[in-house]
């Protein structure tokens, strides 16, 4: 062993750097943690390693075509609300008169 270690030319950081990886930091709302970190326990693997999966799968996910399977579940789900938006809607000028439940008059 040395008497003395000459650390100018030192870098901070991992010893072994990964290929392909890059350390960041980021601010992740505590819930979001909690909860990858509590399905990466449940599964066995690391919570980077969960959320670095989740991000790919949302990547892989914007950058497909819309197909027409995909437009027409749109439609479905969108369609029948904008309908509802153009159906008229009555100003009590032309609204069908229901009859209520009839009173009595008090004498």
């Amino acid at each position: 062993m040395k008497p003395e270690y000459d650390f100018s030319k030192g870098k901070r950081g991992a010893v072994i750097p990964e290929k392909g990886k890059t350390r960041i930091s980021i601010f992740i709302d505590n819930a979001v943690l909690t909860e990858f970190r509590a399905r990466a326990e449940k599964a066995g693997s690391g919570y980077q390693t969960m959320m670095n999966e989740a991000l790919r799968a949302y990547l892989s996910q914007i950058d497909q075509p819309i197909t027409e399977k995909t437009l027409r579940q749109v439609l479905r789900q969108e369609m029948p609300e904008y309908l509802r938006g153009l159906t008229p809607r009555s100003s009590g000028r032309d609204a069908p008169v229901t009859p209520g439940p009839r009173r009595r008059r008090s004498t």
